[in-house]
């Protein structure tokens, strides 16, 4: 009865340490995926604002052209 007690303890100090390193993984995936959600929202806001610029030199670059029947 003792030793399987022992080996019943021993199993879940195992387990013990096998959850508390897979928290520490999950947590460092979770600051990953912050880091790359917040870089995300950056890329966007400038893709944004270079679709803006573009938007804006076509409609100068088309206002300075002749219509096509001239």
């Amino acid at each position: 009865m003792q030793d399987k007690i022992i080996e019943l303890e021993t199993k879940y100090s195992f387990q013990e340490d096998l959850l508390q390193e897979l928290n520490q993984e999950v947590y460092r995936q979770r600051l990953q995926l912050d880091e790359v959600v917040r870089e995300f929202g950056i890329l966007k806001a400038q893709l944004a604002e270079l679709l803006t610029q573009d938007a804006k030199l076509n409609k100068i670059d088309q206002s300075d052209e002749k219509p096509p029947h001239y």
